[in-house]
Protein backbone atom coordinates (compact mmCIF):
# COMPACT_ATOMS: atom_id res chain seq x y z
CA UNK A 1 0.00 0.00 0.00
CA UNK A 2 1.58 2.96 -1.03
CA UNK A 3 1.69 6.07 1.36
CA UNK A 4 -0.47 8.62 1.16
CA UNK A 5 1.22 11.98 0.06
CA UNK A 6 2.21 14.47 2.70
CA UNK A 7 0.36 17.88 2.25
CA UNK A 8 2.46 20.91 2.30
CA UNK A 9 1.13 23.72 3.75
CA UNK A 10 2.59 27.38 2.71
CA UNK A 11 3.00 30.09 4.80
CA UNK A 12 2.69 33.55 2.85
CA UNK A 13 4.69 34.76 5.79
CA UNK A 14 7.70 32.51 5.74
CA UNK A 15 7.28 31.56 1.72
CA UNK A 16 7.01 35.31 0.38
CA UNK A 17 10.28 37.62 1.30
CA UNK A 18 9.19 41.36 3.29
CA UNK A 19 10.31 43.72 0.50
CA UNK A 20 9.93 47.68 0.72
CA UNK A 21 10.54 47.99 -3.34
CA UNK A 22 8.95 45.09 -5.21
CA UNK A 23 5.74 46.55 -5.98
CA UNK A 24 4.05 49.50 -6.88
CA UNK A 25 3.42 50.54 -10.83
CA UNK A 26 6.27 52.34 -11.21
CA UNK A 27 8.31 49.05 -10.27
CA UNK A 28 5.45 47.45 -12.67
CA UNK A 29 6.44 49.80 -15.40
CA UNK A 30 10.21 49.35 -15.48
CA UNK A 31 9.50 45.93 -16.22
CA UNK A 32 7.66 45.81 -18.64
CA UNK A 33 10.14 48.74 -20.46
CA UNK A 34 12.95 45.83 -19.93
CA UNK A 35 14.97 47.82 -17.25
CA UNK A 36 14.22 45.41 -14.60
CA UNK A 37 12.93 41.88 -13.74
CA UNK A 38 11.27 40.50 -10.82
CA UNK A 39 14.03 40.25 -8.81
CA UNK A 40 15.63 43.68 -9.27
CA UNK A 41 18.08 42.70 -11.78
CA UNK A 42 19.26 44.70 -14.51
CA UNK A 43 20.09 47.16 -12.56
CA UNK A 44 23.38 48.96 -14.25
CA UNK A 45 21.02 49.40 -16.96
CA UNK A 46 18.50 51.28 -14.81
CA UNK A 47 20.88 53.50 -13.76
CA UNK A 48 22.59 54.40 -16.92
CA UNK A 49 19.19 54.93 -18.97
CA UNK A 50 17.49 56.92 -16.08
CA UNK A 51 20.91 59.18 -15.48
CA UNK A 52 21.08 59.74 -19.02
CA UNK A 53 17.69 60.33 -19.69
CA UNK A 54 17.83 63.17 -17.26
CA UNK A 55 21.58 64.44 -17.91
CA UNK A 56 21.95 63.84 -21.76
CA UNK A 57 19.30 65.89 -23.18
CA UNK A 58 20.73 69.07 -20.92
CA UNK A 59 23.75 68.90 -22.21
CA UNK A 60 22.45 68.87 -25.92
CA UNK A 61 20.39 71.51 -25.24
CA UNK A 62 22.47 74.00 -23.55
CA UNK A 63 25.03 73.50 -26.16
CA UNK A 64 23.12 74.24 -28.96
CA UNK A 65 22.35 77.21 -26.93
CA UNK A 66 25.69 78.15 -26.57
CA UNK A 67 25.57 77.39 -22.66
CA UNK A 68 27.87 74.29 -22.12
CA UNK A 69 31.02 75.75 -21.61
CA UNK A 70 30.02 79.88 -21.34
CA UNK A 71 28.11 82.16 -22.82
CA UNK A 72 26.72 85.53 -21.25
CA UNK A 73 25.57 83.39 -17.95
CA UNK A 74 27.42 82.91 -14.74
CA UNK A 75 26.58 79.03 -14.41
CA UNK A 76 27.29 77.29 -17.82
CA UNK A 77 26.03 73.72 -17.92
CA UNK A 78 29.59 71.81 -17.54
CA UNK A 79 30.78 73.60 -14.12
CA UNK A 80 27.14 73.43 -12.82
CA UNK A 81 28.33 70.77 -9.69
CA UNK A 82 24.53 70.29 -9.19
CA UNK A 83 24.00 68.94 -12.35
CA UNK A 84 26.93 66.28 -11.17
CA UNK A 85 25.76 65.28 -8.21
CA UNK A 86 21.93 65.18 -8.85
CA UNK A 87 22.08 63.27 -12.00
CA UNK A 88 25.04 61.36 -12.47
CA UNK A 89 25.94 60.66 -8.53
CA UNK A 90 22.38 61.00 -6.63
CA UNK A 91 20.04 59.32 -8.98
CA UNK A 92 22.64 56.35 -9.58
CA UNK A 93 22.89 55.66 -5.94
CA UNK A 94 19.18 55.70 -5.28
CA UNK A 95 18.18 53.21 -7.85
CA UNK A 96 21.34 51.26 -6.24
CA UNK A 97 19.36 51.55 -2.96
CA UNK A 98 16.82 49.68 -4.30
CA UNK A 99 18.65 46.26 -4.46
CA UNK A 100 20.47 46.88 -1.34
CA UNK A 101 17.24 47.47 0.85
CA UNK A 102 15.62 44.82 -0.59
CA UNK A 103 18.37 42.04 0.22
CA UNK A 104 19.34 43.39 3.36
CA UNK A 105 15.48 43.85 4.55
CA UNK A 106 13.87 40.63 2.66
CA UNK A 107 14.31 38.00 5.73
CA UNK A 108 13.10 40.46 8.50
CA UNK A 109 9.58 38.90 8.43
CA UNK A 110 11.42 35.37 8.94
CA UNK A 111 13.54 36.50 11.32
CA UNK A 112 10.89 37.95 13.69
CA UNK A 113 8.89 34.16 13.14
CA UNK A 114 12.33 32.06 13.31
CA UNK A 115 13.29 33.37 15.94
CA UNK A 116 9.51 33.10 17.71
CA UNK A 117 9.17 36.73 18.97
CA UNK A 118 6.08 37.01 17.42
CA UNK A 119 3.27 35.19 20.08
CA UNK A 120 0.84 32.74 18.51
CA UNK A 121 -1.95 35.06 19.79
CA UNK A 122 -0.41 38.08 18.00
CA UNK A 123 0.07 35.91 14.90
CA UNK A 124 -3.24 37.68 12.98
CA UNK A 125 -1.63 41.16 14.08
CA UNK A 126 1.45 40.32 12.72
CA UNK A 127 -0.01 39.48 9.93
CA UNK A 128 -2.05 42.57 8.77
CA UNK A 129 1.33 44.43 9.56
CA UNK A 130 2.30 42.92 7.38
CA UNK A 131 0.11 42.50 4.39
CA UNK A 132 -0.92 46.27 5.14
CA UNK A 133 2.18 47.12 4.30
CA UNK A 134 2.24 45.02 1.12
CA UNK A 135 -0.81 47.48 0.44
CA UNK A 136 1.29 50.97 0.77
CA UNK A 137 3.98 49.81 -1.21
CA UNK A 138 1.94 48.27 -4.21
CA UNK A 139 -0.43 51.30 -4.23
CA UNK A 140 -1.32 53.53 -7.50
CA UNK A 141 -2.52 56.44 -5.44
CA UNK A 142 -0.33 56.94 -3.77
CA UNK A 143 2.75 57.18 -6.44
CA UNK A 144 -0.02 59.21 -8.12
CA UNK A 145 -0.14 61.68 -5.20
CA UNK A 146 3.81 61.86 -4.94
CA UNK A 147 4.09 62.89 -9.32
CA UNK A 148 1.55 65.40 -7.93
CA UNK A 149 3.14 66.69 -5.01
CA UNK A 150 6.48 66.87 -6.87
CA UNK A 151 4.85 69.24 -9.64
CA UNK A 152 2.88 71.66 -6.86
CA UNK A 153 4.91 71.38 -4.42
CA UNK A 154 8.37 70.76 -5.72
CA UNK A 155 9.34 72.49 -8.32
CA UNK A 156 7.01 75.58 -8.41
CA UNK A 157 7.21 75.79 -4.60
CA UNK A 158 10.71 74.14 -2.69
CA UNK A 159 13.03 74.52 -5.76
CA UNK A 160 11.98 77.94 -7.50
CA UNK A 161 11.98 79.57 -3.96
CA UNK A 162 14.47 78.00 -2.00
CA UNK A 163 16.85 76.20 -4.00
CA UNK A 164 17.74 77.22 -7.58
CA UNK A 165 20.65 79.73 -7.66
CA UNK A 166 19.36 83.34 -7.95
CA UNK A 167 22.34 84.17 -10.84
CA UNK A 168 22.00 83.72 -14.56
CA UNK A 169 22.39 79.98 -15.21
CA UNK A 170 22.21 77.45 -17.95
CA UNK A 171 18.47 76.86 -17.11
CA UNK A 172 17.04 80.29 -17.00
CA UNK A 173 18.52 83.85 -17.57
CA UNK A 174 17.80 86.44 -15.27
CA UNK A 175 16.46 90.00 -16.25
CA UNK A 176 14.54 92.99 -14.62
CA UNK A 177 11.31 90.98 -15.85
CA UNK A 178 12.34 88.00 -13.43
CA UNK A 179 13.89 84.52 -14.57
CA UNK A 180 13.33 82.94 -18.23
CA UNK A 181 13.84 79.26 -18.56
CA UNK A 182 16.03 78.58 -21.71
CA UNK A 183 14.87 75.42 -23.74
CA UNK A 184 17.28 73.17 -21.46
CA UNK A 185 15.75 74.65 -18.31
CA UNK A 186 11.92 73.53 -19.72
CA UNK A 187 13.26 69.84 -20.00
CA UNK A 188 15.18 70.44 -16.53
CA UNK A 189 12.37 71.94 -14.54
CA UNK A 190 9.49 69.43 -16.56
CA UNK A 191 11.28 66.65 -17.06
CA UNK A 192 15.05 65.75 -15.30
CA UNK A 193 14.27 67.52 -12.02
CA UNK A 194 10.79 66.03 -11.32
CA UNK A 195 12.19 62.57 -11.98
CA UNK A 196 14.58 63.07 -9.40
CA UNK A 197 12.48 64.48 -7.05
CA UNK A 198 10.06 61.90 -7.93
CA UNK A 199 12.41 59.22 -7.18
CA UNK A 200 13.58 60.85 -4.00
CA UNK A 201 10.14 61.30 -2.47
CA UNK A 202 9.46 57.34 -3.48
CA UNK A 203 12.35 56.77 -0.82
CA UNK A 204 10.76 59.16 1.78
CA UNK A 205 7.32 57.35 1.19
CA UNK A 206 9.00 53.71 1.63
CA UNK A 207 10.64 54.91 4.66
CA UNK A 208 6.90 55.64 5.95
CA UNK A 209 6.21 52.24 5.01
CA UNK A 210 9.40 51.18 7.48
CA UNK A 211 8.51 53.48 10.25
CA UNK A 212 5.00 52.21 10.13
CA UNK A 213 5.49 48.15 9.62
CA UNK A 214 7.65 48.94 12.90
CA UNK A 215 5.32 50.82 14.93
CA UNK A 216 2.47 48.07 14.62
CA UNK A 217 5.26 45.27 15.32
CA UNK A 218 6.25 46.94 18.43
CA UNK A 219 2.62 47.04 20.03
CA UNK A 220 2.73 43.26 19.96
CA UNK A 221 4.16 42.47 23.04
CA UNK A 222 6.88 40.37 21.39
CA UNK A 223 8.54 37.17 23.43
CA UNK A 224 12.50 39.18 24.39
CA UNK A 225 14.74 36.80 25.91
CA UNK A 226 16.58 38.94 28.28
CA UNK A 227 19.73 36.82 28.52
CA UNK A 228 20.13 36.50 24.80
CA UNK A 229 23.33 36.98 23.97
CA UNK A 230 22.91 39.86 21.58
CA UNK A 231 22.05 42.15 24.45
CA UNK A 232 19.35 43.33 22.69
CA UNK A 233 16.54 40.61 23.60
CA UNK A 234 16.74 38.67 20.43
CA UNK A 235 16.29 41.97 18.12
CA UNK A 236 19.56 42.23 17.15
CA UNK A 237 18.64 41.42 13.17
CA UNK A 238 17.14 44.99 13.22
CA UNK A 239 20.22 46.95 14.06
CA UNK A 240 21.93 45.21 10.81
CA UNK A 241 19.03 46.90 8.72
CA UNK A 242 19.82 50.71 9.18
CA UNK A 243 23.25 49.71 6.77
CA UNK A 244 20.75 49.44 3.94
CA UNK A 245 20.15 52.83 3.75
CA UNK A 246 23.68 54.04 3.07
CA UNK A 247 23.36 54.96 -0.62
CA UNK A 248 20.60 56.70 0.45
CA UNK A 249 22.54 58.98 2.76
CA UNK A 250 24.93 59.26 0.08
CA UNK A 251 22.62 60.60 -1.76
CA UNK A 252 21.47 63.02 0.42
CA UNK A 253 25.26 64.05 1.57
CA UNK A 254 25.80 64.34 -2.37
CA UNK A 255 23.31 66.84 -3.08
CA UNK A 256 24.51 69.10 -0.31
CA UNK A 257 27.60 69.10 -1.88
CA UNK A 258 26.36 69.85 -5.19
CA UNK A 259 24.66 72.78 -4.26
CA UNK A 260 27.25 74.29 -1.51
CA UNK A 261 29.78 73.88 -4.47
CA UNK A 262 27.95 76.17 -6.33
CA UNK A 263 27.33 78.51 -3.79
CA UNK A 264 30.73 78.79 -2.93
CA UNK A 265 32.10 78.96 -6.65
CA UNK A 266 29.88 81.53 -7.74
CA UNK A 267 28.37 83.56 -5.51
CA UNK A 268 31.24 84.01 -3.19
CA UNK A 269 30.19 82.06 0.41
CA UNK A 270 32.53 80.24 2.49
CA UNK A 271 32.08 76.61 3.39
CA UNK A 272 31.84 77.14 7.46
CA UNK A 273 28.72 79.65 6.48
CA UNK A 274 27.21 76.11 5.77
CA UNK A 275 28.33 74.97 9.23
CA UNK A 276 24.48 74.39 10.55
CA UNK A 277 23.19 72.97 7.17
CA UNK A 278 25.78 70.47 7.17
CA UNK A 279 24.96 69.36 11.19
CA UNK A 280 21.12 69.39 10.55
CA UNK A 281 21.24 67.00 7.82
CA UNK A 282 24.15 64.57 8.98
CA UNK A 283 21.61 64.85 12.12
CA UNK A 284 18.32 64.78 10.36
CA UNK A 285 19.07 61.53 8.23
CA UNK A 286 20.99 59.75 10.83
CA UNK A 287 17.93 60.10 13.30
CA UNK A 288 15.54 59.33 10.11
CA UNK A 289 17.48 55.74 9.68
CA UNK A 290 17.77 55.08 13.31
CA UNK A 291 14.54 56.50 14.84
CA UNK A 292 12.11 54.05 13.58
CA UNK A 293 13.97 50.88 15.63
CA UNK A 294 13.66 53.13 18.71
CA UNK A 295 9.76 52.13 19.29
CA UNK A 296 11.10 49.16 20.32
CA UNK A 297 13.16 50.91 23.50
CA UNK A 298 9.81 51.04 25.64
CA UNK A 299 9.59 46.72 25.27
CA UNK A 300 13.35 46.09 25.71
CA UNK A 301 13.39 48.61 28.82
CA UNK A 302 10.79 46.46 30.19
CA UNK A 303 12.67 43.29 29.23
CA UNK A 304 15.22 44.59 31.17
CA UNK A 305 13.99 45.78 34.27
CA UNK A 306 11.77 42.34 34.36
CA UNK A 307 15.06 40.37 33.55
CA UNK A 308 16.72 42.40 36.40
CA UNK A 309 14.36 41.05 38.87
CA UNK A 310 13.70 37.91 38.30
CA UNK A 311 17.16 36.74 37.28
CA UNK A 312 18.08 38.51 40.53
CA UNK A 313 15.90 36.91 42.46
CA UNK A 314 17.26 33.22 41.13
CA UNK A 315 20.66 34.37 41.60
CA UNK A 316 19.93 35.16 45.30
CA UNK A 317 18.29 31.84 45.23
CA UNK A 318 21.32 29.72 44.03
CA UNK A 319 23.94 31.46 46.06
CA UNK A 320 22.52 31.38 49.18
CA UNK A 321 22.10 27.80 48.41
CA UNK A 322 25.80 27.83 47.42
CA UNK A 323 27.29 29.49 50.17
CA UNK A 324 25.23 27.35 52.84
CA UNK A 325 26.45 24.22 51.02
CA UNK A 326 30.36 24.97 50.62
CA UNK A 327 30.69 27.34 53.54
CA UNK A 328 28.65 26.14 56.17
CA UNK A 329 29.23 22.85 56.66
CA UNK A 330 26.24 20.91 54.57
CA UNK A 331 28.24 19.45 52.09
CA UNK A 332 27.07 15.72 51.22
CA UNK A 333 29.70 13.22 52.80
CA UNK A 334 32.22 12.63 50.37
CA UNK A 335 31.59 14.48 47.58
CA UNK A 336 34.54 16.84 46.63
CA UNK A 337 35.04 20.20 45.90
CA UNK A 338 37.40 20.05 42.75
CA UNK A 339 35.22 18.62 39.96
CA UNK A 340 31.74 19.96 41.26
CA UNK A 341 29.56 20.86 38.75
CA UNK A 342 28.46 24.05 41.39
CA UNK A 343 31.16 26.39 40.85
CA UNK A 344 30.85 26.17 37.24
CA UNK A 345 26.87 26.64 37.23
CA UNK A 346 28.32 29.84 39.80
CA UNK A 347 30.25 30.91 36.90
CA UNK A 348 27.61 30.76 34.42
CA UNK A 349 24.49 32.44 36.88
CA UNK A 350 26.95 35.62 36.97
CA UNK A 351 27.66 35.56 33.55
CA UNK A 352 23.83 35.47 32.54
CA UNK A 353 22.88 37.97 35.13
CA UNK A 354 25.85 40.47 33.71
CA UNK A 355 23.98 39.29 30.15
CA UNK A 356 20.62 41.20 31.52
CA UNK A 357 22.57 43.95 33.10
CA UNK A 358 24.29 44.82 29.86
CA UNK A 359 20.80 44.40 27.99
CA UNK A 360 20.33 47.34 25.44
CA UNK A 361 17.19 49.98 25.14
CA UNK A 362 18.08 50.88 21.87
CA UNK A 363 18.44 48.07 19.18
CA UNK A 364 21.83 49.69 17.38
CA UNK A 365 25.15 50.29 18.45
CA UNK A 366 27.61 53.21 18.68
CA UNK A 367 29.20 52.78 16.11
CA UNK A 368 25.79 52.51 13.53
CA UNK A 369 25.34 56.33 14.64
CA UNK A 370 29.41 57.00 13.69
CA UNK A 371 28.96 55.01 10.80
CA UNK A 372 26.28 56.76 9.24
CA UNK A 373 26.94 60.39 10.44
CA UNK A 374 30.03 59.53 8.76
CA UNK A 375 28.73 58.49 5.28
CA UNK A 376 25.98 61.65 5.15
CA UNK A 377 29.11 63.83 5.89
CA UNK A 378 31.79 62.20 3.34
CA UNK A 379 30.32 63.68 -0.15
CA UNK A 380 31.10 67.09 1.43
CA UNK A 381 34.52 65.98 2.50
CA UNK A 382 36.63 67.50 -0.65
CA UNK A 383 34.89 71.15 -0.41
CA UNK A 384 37.57 71.28 2.35
CA UNK A 385 39.90 72.14 -0.67
CA UNK A 386 37.99 75.40 -1.02
CA UNK A 387 39.37 76.84 2.02
CA UNK A 388 43.15 75.30 2.03
CA UNK A 389 45.49 73.76 -1.09
CA UNK A 390 45.47 70.11 -1.32
CA UNK A 391 49.17 70.48 -0.86
CA UNK A 392 48.75 73.04 2.31
CA UNK A 393 46.25 70.23 3.68
CA UNK A 394 48.53 67.31 2.90
CA UNK A 395 51.42 69.36 4.98
CA UNK A 396 49.26 69.54 8.32
CA UNK A 397 47.91 66.30 8.13
CA UNK A 398 51.60 65.05 7.88
CA UNK A 399 53.06 67.62 10.68
CA UNK A 400 50.15 66.07 12.74
CA UNK A 401 51.12 62.07 12.22
CA UNK A 402 55.15 62.71 12.36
Amino acid sequence: MKPLPQIVRHDPLRDEDFSLVLGGPTFQLLRRSHLSDGALGLMWKRMIVISLLCWLPLLVLSALEGNALGGNITIPFLRDAEVYTRFLMAIPLLVCAELIVHLRLRFVVRQFLERRLIPESAMPRFEAAVESAFRLRNSVLAELLLFAFVYAVGILVIWRQYVAIDVSTWYATRSAEGAKLTLAGMWFSYVSLPLFQFLMCRWYFRLFIWVRFLWQVSRIDLRLVPTHPDRVGGLSFLSNTVFAFVPILLAHGALLAGLLANRIFYVGARLPDFAIDIIVLVAFLTCLVLGPLLVFAPQLAHTKRLGLREYGTLAERYVRAFDEKWLRGRVPPGEPLIGSGDIQSLADMGSSYEVVQGMRIMPFTNFAVLFLAAVTAAPMAPLVLTMMPLQELLQKLLGMLF
